[in-house]
Order: C-alpha cells, then sequence, then structure tokens
C-alpha cells in the first residue's frame, strides 16, 4: 500500500493562439497569465511539484524568471493532454498527474485539492483494484448565459459521480420546456472545469489513443476516455474560474484580479 502518493502538476502553455497570440504572456496587473496559474497551483497542498509545459523559449525564459520549474517541449504536439504526456513520461516518481490550464489564472487552489483528493484516496486504498483513473470538476449553472454558450461545455452523471457525457449544448434536453434559457429553473444543470486528475500510466495511455469519432465533433478531448469504456469521476464543487479565451476575458479576469489585491492590501 502507498500511503502517500506522489502528486505532480503539469501546466500546459502553448505560445500560439488562434484568438489570443502569445496568451501565457498576457499581463494581468502586473504578471504574466502564466504566473498567476503557477502560483496559485503551488498553493494547493495535495500537489509536491508544479512544471510548465511549453513549446517556446520564450514562456520558458519567462517561468524561469520568476523561480518557476519548466520543461520545454516540441512543437508539433497537438494538445495539452500529449504536452503533459511528454513531461509525466520523464518524471519516474510521479503517481497521480494534474493537469492545470495555463489560461485558468484565477484558479483557487482549494478547487485543485477537491479534484485531486479521490485519487488519493483511491490510490491509498484500492492498490489491487482500481476505481478512479481520471478526475475533473463540475460545477452548477446558475443562469442562461451559461447554459446557451457553446463555450461552456455541459455534463451529466451517473447516481455514482461519473461523467456520463460532456457536450456544448445544453444536455439533458428539457422536452416541456419552452425556452432553452429558462431550463435551468426546471433541472440542475452543470458545466465543466477543464482541471483534470490522472493516475500517471493512464494519462500514458489516453495520450497514445487515436481522436475518437464524438471528440472530433464536439472538439472536446475528454469524450476520448468515454468513447473507450473508461469512467471519469466528476467532483462538484462551489468554486469558480474563468478561462481566458478572448480580449473580453482578459478585461474581465485583469478588473478581478485587481480587486483582489486590492482587498488583500486593504485587509
Amino acid at each position: 500500500m502507498i500511503s502517500h502518493p506522489h502528486v505532480v502538476a503539469i501546466i500546459p502553455a502553448r505560445y500560439a493562439s488562434t484568438r489570443l497570440p502569445s496568451k501565457p504572456l498576457i499581463d494581468l496587473a502586473g504578471k504574466p497569465m502564466i504566473q498567476h496559474v503557477y502560483e496559485r497551483a503551488k498553493q494547493a497542498t495535495l500537489i509536491h511539484q508544479v512544471l510548465v509545459a511549453t513549446d517556446h523559449e520564450r514562456i520558458a525564459s519567462i517561468v524561469e524568471r520568476f523561480g518557476g520549474e519548466v520543461v520545454l517541449t516540441p512543437s508539433s504536439l497537438r494538445s495539452g493532454s500529449d504536452r503533459i504526456a511528454y513531461v509525466a513520461r520523464n518524471i519516474p516518481n510521479a503517481d497521480i498527474i494534474v493537469n492545470i490550464q495555463g489560461d485558468e489564472p484565477l484558479i483557487v487552489p482549494q478547487m485543485i485539492d477537491e479534484a485531486i483528493r479521490p485519487l488519493i484516496e483511491d490510490f491509498t486504498t484500492q492498490q489491487n483494484q482500481i476505481k478512479l483513473r481520471v478526475s475533473t470538476l463540475i460545477k452548477k449553472i446558475s443562469t442562461p448565459e451559461g447554459l446557451t454558450n457553446p463555450n461552456v461545455v455541459k455534463v451529466v452523471f451517473d447516481s455514482g459521480g461519473f461523467a456520463l457525457y460532456f457536450s456544448r449544448s445544453p444536455i439533458p434536453y428539457y422536452r416541456d420546456g419552452q425556452k432553452s434559457a429558462s431550463w435551468h429553473f426546471h433541472h440542475n444543470y452543470y458545466k465543466h472545469i477543464g482541471l483534470y486528475v490522472f493516475r500517471k500510466d493512464f494519462l500514458l495511455q489516453f495520450a497514445s489513443w487515436d481522436e475518437s469519432a464524438l471528440e472530433q465533433t464536439e472538439q472536446l478531448e475528454q469524450l476520448r476516455i468515454i468513447e473507450h469504456g473508461e469512467k471519469i469521476k466528476v467532483i462538484i464543487t462551489e468554486h469558480d474560474s474563468i478561462p481566458v479565451d478572448t480580449e473580453e476575458d482578459v478585461r474581465k479576469v485583469r478588473d478581478i484580479i485587481q480587486q483582489q489585491s486590492h482587498s488583500h492590501i486593504h485587509e
């Protein structure tokens, strides 16, 4: 029995972004976005090591400048999961790998711990019968915008807390509802927060699989796991985060960080 699995967080940071060039280096209240993500990951109590996986020297040098650990990865890697698997393969003592998106500068450290805890508990009690291979976070949707926005990924799960499906469409379909904008008043809808916790061996297996049909259709790589018959444990969190995908997101997140820093100063 392993009492304390070694947990490593890896933050993928790709230089080229379709909508926001050099996204990880965008300045947010005096620090590059990647630094905000790194510092918040370091505050999670269940993580032993934090690494940035990047394809660009400029990001690597900035991470080193603020004292972070960084690994350069080939630019030919297609996805964040591929980048993480590339790095994880060369960390011999890692048992659990946490994929923290590089565009989540508001990620709350407690959220990271919430996602890790079930795998640690499974690791320490189920060595011969592995139940959990991967976990992720979800949060209740409380606005019509969250329900109808295709960039907000929806999820449905079974009675054991395992994902049944992820979609950009509102799921489940509320048959008796007139307008999808009011469906959340009649049923609990949940959005997916893109933070994943993998057993290392399962991450390497997942990264070796070809893209699946549903994954290609919805452009959601977690569907590859479900299509292979594997289970994803979902943990409901009360915390929230705003991924940075657009210029509007940059402005919104910048304002929140400035407000948070002012409130810390006055405390």
